[in-house]
């Protein structure tokens, strides 16, 4: 089966939708690689999008943890209040949550079940990428899955990870590392973009939506 990956999200709903549409569930398994939340105007309802995908199509969608995932999460949950999250995004997430207060708590425990990575013997999918370091799927390690900025560990596999907005707002693929940054900016007025990957990880088609202005609307 082939996959159609998708990185940091970030609340731009409407440019997620109009990226979805070019999804082919009966032959590809949609792969979101985390940070649903924060930054742009709708967070809520992306979340609840994502988590009714992940409901209707269990076999065929897979939605990893981002850092912003996490945050919300941990803020939420029974170890928080984690504060940090509310000085980069968390604030203007929580004010969004009031047009949906009921979906606030079973978002939270979503966000907080989510997996940190997913592999086969070809690809690699995780948040922010595999770097040299010791327990790299320790949550609060800096330079672990869900935070690391800078050179990730040549795996043996195809690594696809967001979490760094590229340069280029273009999928950059670095190859000593052999890895895809996938993450186009979406939040930052750009694009949002859809990767098109065998199961081998060719790659066999890129689709790039320009962020619907709308999306970045904060209120």
């Amino acid at each position: 089966m082939n996959f159609f990956v998708i990185a940091d999200i970030h609340g731009c709903l409407h440019t997620f939708r109009e990226l979805l549409t070019h999804w082919r569930p009966a032959e590809e398994m949609l792969v979101q690689l985390g940070d649903l939340v924060d930054r742009g105007g709708f967070s809520p309802e992306t979340v609840e999008l994502c988590r009714q995908l992940s409901q209707d199509f269990p076999t065929k969608t897979l939605f990893l943890q981002g850092n912003h995932d996490w945050a919300m999460a941990e803020h939420l949950g029974p170890n928080g209040p984690y504060s940090p999250w509310l000085s980069w995004g968390g604030r203007a997430t929580l004010l969004q949550y009031q047009r949906q207060r009921n979906w606030l708590a079973p978002h939270a425990a979503w966000l907080a079940d989510r997996p940190l990575f997913w592999q086969n013997e070809h690809v690699l999918f995780s948040h922010a990428g595999f770097a040299n370091t010791p327990l790299p799927l320790n949550r609060v390690n800096n330079d672990g899955v869900l935070w690391r900025r800078g050179p990730l560990r040549n795996m043996g596999q195809l690594q696809v990870v967001g979490h760094t907005p590229t340069e280029s707002n273009a999928p950059e693929r670095d190859e000593k590392s052999n890895t895809i940054y996938l993450d186009t900016g979406a939040a930052l007025g750009h694009c949002l973009t859809g990767l098109r990957l065998s199961e081998t990880g060719t790659k066999l088609e890129i689709i790039a939506i320009p962020t619907y202005p709308r999306d970045l609307k904060r209120d």
